[in-house]
C-alpha cells in the first residue's frame, strides 16, 4: 500500500511539474485527408496504427472543423484565428485583384497573407517561443515576400507558390525553399525519384527537433504534409501489394500509410529524446477528394473517405469541412478521451495562447479548446462557427450547437447534425425560430473583402 501511495505521489508531482513548464507544440497537418480515412474514425481498409495510437493516448475530437473546404482559406483561418468572413484569404483564387501567376496554361490571381496579418507564428514568437514550419505554406500567393519567415516564423523549409521550382515536380521536387533561399534536391534531378516530398518534410522536422532538444526555450513546430493530396503518387505501394485492388486504390492507401509512418517517426523522436513536454496536434486541412474527377471520386468512394458525412472537398456540407482532430499530451490530457464539443481552425490561436500562457494581445473568432490551458472547464455553451466560400457562387455555412446550416443561392438549409450526421433531412421549415436566429447572425458574420466582393 505504501509503495502504491509513493508511486501515485511521484506521478502527481511529475504531472504538476510538467504542467508548470511551458509546453512545446508540434502541429501536424495532413492535406485532403478525409474524416473517415483513419482507423480511429472508422476506416476499415487503410492501416493507420500510429495516428490511431495518438488518439488512444490522447483526445479525439469528433466535431472539429477546418477553416474552409479548400486549402488556402482554411490555412488562412488556421494562421490568423479569423474565420472566412474576416480572414484575408477566402479562396484559392481571387474574384478580383490579387497578384497574377501561372497555373498550368492559365493565368490566375491569388491573394496572400498581408504584412499586418497577425499569425500564430507572431503570437508564439512574441510569447517567447522559437517558431518553425516544414512543408506546405500555400499562403504566399504569388508574393515572394509573404513566406512564413515574413509572417512570424523563425525557420521555414518547404515549398511555395511564389517559387514554382519548389513544387514543379509534385512529390519529387528538385528545389526546396530554406530560410530565404532555394537549395537543390539532387536525388530528384533528371526526373529521378529519390527523395519523396513528405520524407523531406519529416527529415526537416526531425532536424529542427534535434537542434531544440537541449535548449530551454519552448518551440512551436508546424509539420505540413502533402499526403494524401493529388496526384496519386506514393513512394511505393508495397504496404498493399497483396490486395486485389485497382492500382489507384493501392496508391492512395499507400499515401495515407506513408503519412501515418511519418507521424509515427515524429512521435517516436519526441518520446525517445525525452521531449515529453510537448503537445502534438494532428488534423487535416479540409475534406477528402482533391478534385472532382472520376478517378479520385472512385478512390474516395472505395475507401469511404468521408465516413457518414455528406460531400467532399469544396462542399460546405460536413464532408468538405469536418476533419479528424487529435491532441496528444501525456500528463496533461486523459488517454482515450472523446470530445464532442464543436470546434474549428479559428480556435487554434486562442488555444496556443492558452498553452503558452501568453500575455500578447490578438484578435480571434475562436476560443481555447483545451481546459488545462486556461479554458473554461464547464461544458461549452453553443456558439456560432462560420464559413463562406465562393467557387460555386457565394455560399455560407454555420454550426450552432447541434444545428448545421448551409445557405446556397439565397436558400437556407437546416440540419440537426446530432440526429442527421449525413445532412440528409432539411428541417428548416419545421424550425423557423432556429432559422431566424441563424439568419440574424449571418447579417453580422462577415466583413467585405476586396478580393472576394459579393457584387
Amino acid at each position: 500500500m505504501n509503495k502504491i501511495k509513493l508511486l501515485i505521489g511521484a506521478l502527481l508531482i511529475s504531472a504538476t511539474a510538467w504542467a508548470q513548464q511551458t509546453p512545446n507544440i508540434v502541429f501536424i497537418l495532413a492535406d485532403d485527408l478525409g474524416y473517415g480515412d483513419l482507423g480511429v474514425y472508422g476506416q476499415k481498409l487503410i492501416r493507420t496504427p500510429n495516428i490511431d495510437q495518438l488518439a488512444k493516448e490522447g483526445v479525439k475530437f469528433t466535431d472539429f472543423y477546418a477553416g474552409a473546404p479548400v486549402c488556402s482559406p482554411s490555412r488562412s483561418v488556421l494562421m490568423t484565428g479569423q474565420h472566412t468572413g474576416h480572414t484575408t484569404i477566402r479562396g484559392n483564387m481571387t474574384k478580383q485583384g490579387g497578384k497574377p501567376g501561372n497555373k498550368g496554361n492559365k493565368t490566375i490571381y491569388r491573394a496572400n497573407l498581408a504584412v499586418n496579418d497577425f499569425t500564430i507564428g507572431n503570437l508564439l514568437r512574441e510569447s517567447g517561443y522559437t517558431t518553425a514550419m516544414a512543408g506546405k505554406w500555400h499562403l504566399d500567393g504569388y508574393d515572394s515576400l509573404a513566406t512564413p519567415i515574413h509572417r512570424g516564423f523563425d525557420y521555414f523549409s518547404g515549398w511555395l507558390i511564389s517559387y514554382p521550382e519548389t513544387y514543379a515536380n509534385g512529390y519529387w521536387p528538385t528545389q526546396r525553399y530554406v530560410n530565404g533561399t532555394t537549395v537543390s534536391i539532387d536525388k530528384n534531378k533528371n526526373e529521378a525519384k529519390g527523395y519523396y516530398a513528405d520524407a523531406i518534410t519529416t527529415d526537416e522536422a526531425l532536424d529542427f527537433l534535434t537542434k531544440q532538444k537541449n535548449t530551454k526555450k519552448p518551440f512551436m513546430l508546424m509539420v505540413n504534409y502533402n499526403n494524401p493530396h493529388s496526384p496519386l503518387d506514393a513512394p511505393d505501394n508495397s504496404a498493399y501489394a497483396d490486395k486485389e485492388w485497382p492500382e489507384s486504390m493501392k496508391t492512395y492507401a499507400s499515401m495515407v500509410h506513408n503519412l501515418d509512418q511519418n507521424v509515427g517517426k515524429i512521435k517516436k523522436y519526441l518520446v525517445d529524446h525525452d521531449l515529453k513536454n510537448t503537445i502534438v496536434f494532428f488534423c487535416s486541412d479540409n475534406g477528402a477528394r482533391s478534385e472532382g474527377t472520376k478517378k479520385l471520386t472512385e478512390v474516395a468512394e472505395f475507401f469511404n473517405s468521408g465516413g457518414e458525412l455528406k460531400g467532399y472537398k469544396r462542399d460546405m456540407y460536413d464532408g468538405g469541412i469536418r476533419i479528424p482532430m487529435i491532441v496528444w499530451a501525456p500528463g496533461l490530457l486523459p488517454a482515450g478521451k472523446v470530445d464532442h464539443i464543436p470546434g474549428y481552425f479559428a480556435d487554434i490561436m486562442p488555444t496556443f495562447a492558452g498553452i503558452a500562457k501568453s500575455k500578447v494581445k490578438y484578435q480571434s473568432d475562436g476560443t481555447n479548446i483545451l481546459s488545462f490551458a486556461g479554458a473554461k472547464k464547464e461544458p461549452a455553451k453553443p456558439r456560432f462557427l462560420y464559413w463562406e466560400f465562393f467557387e460555386n457562387g457565394f455560399e455560407q455555412a454555420v454550426r450552432y450547437g447541434d444545428w448545421k446550416a448551409v445557405k446556397r443561392a439565397g436558400k437556407l438549409e437546416l440540419y440537426n447534425i446530432s440526429k442527421d450526421i449525413g445532412e440528409k433531412n432539411d428541417v428548416a421549415a419545421q424550425n423557423p425560430a432556429v432559422v431566424k436566429t441563424i439568419e440574424t447572425y449571418l447579417t453580422t458574420s462577415r466583413t467585405e473583402s476586396p478580393f472576394w466582393p459579393l457584387n
